[in-house]
């Protein structure tokens, strides 16, 4: 049975399957209803806890989603397991197949110019019958306001945004505000894996949870960065007790 919300470590998480997601975004945005859906990670949600504005955005959420086994496992250690890991680059594709099945309105935005005339190409060749209506690299200034007008002139039924965390989740905010539909998701590294750049891990380690793993032997200079998994399960481990002691 799916359960509404999963609090890790005060970010409220969907508890939901892929499949629900997907079903219940796609109605959203043939309801031209606005959608802002979020893929937090252990990392993302460390950064939250220290960041009181980052995380009264995110309760500004339409969705968060699971994206990392360390949230998953967190969860089972506080009782309350989600059913299961929802991958950003996975349900972005999703999103994208129904897209092209619907010919949806896209707008990309973010990564380097290189990368995203990839991923536009990409995307031109595997999904032809989106209606790709716009495109733009990560490289401009987030407080100017005209970009969040060029955008919203499109007129997009989807707004994949990479621009890592949290900027991208930041720059979604404002552009809610104004917004009259649309559904944004704020998708981290993911045009580098769409355009190529970077390889996704085997299927073999993703079928293990171990995609981290396939990463740090890949790019070793992420070592910091996974570092925070580990204080991550040691702060839900301590919610735990705190839980346990009321």
């Amino acid at each position: 049975m799916e359960h509404k919300k999963v609090s890790v470590l005060g970010v409220s998480f969907d508890n939901k399957t892929k499949e629900t997601f997907l079903e219940e975004l796609m109605d959203r945005v043939n309801h031209k209803q606005k959608s802002f859906v979020v893929t937090a990670n252990p990392e993302i949600v460390m950064y939250a806890k220290k960041d009181s504005a980052y995380m009264s955005l995110m309760k500004e959420a339409d969705y968060i989603i699971a994206d990392g086994i360390g949230i998953i496992k967190g969860s089972e250690i506080l009782g309350t397991p989600i059913v299961e890991r929802v991958a950003g680059y996975d349900l972005m594709l999703a999103l994208l197949e129904e897209a092209n099945k619907q010919g949806s309105r896209v707008y990309l935005l973010g990564a380097q110019e290189e990368v995203l005339q990839n991923t536009v190409k990409t995307v031109r060749e595997r999904y032809p019958s989106i209606n790709l209506v716009g495109a733009r690299n990560g490289y401009f200034d987030f407080s100017d306001a005209s970009i969040i007008k060029s955008v919203q002139d499109t007129q997009p039924d989807m707004v994949f945004v990479a621009l890592g965390y949290p900027k991208q989740e930041q720059w979604i905010q404002h552009y809610m505000t104004t917004a009259s539909k649309g559904l944004l998701m704020g998708v981290g590294g993911s045009f580098d894996v769409l355009s190529g750049k970077s390889k996704r891990a085997p299927k073999f380690f993703i079928q293990l949870n171990m995609e981290w793993l396939y990463r740090l032997i890949k790019q070793p200079y992420r070592l910091k960065r996974m570092m925070a998994l580990p204080h991550f399960l040691r702060e839900v481990r301590n919610e735990k007790k705190q839980f346990s002691k009321k």
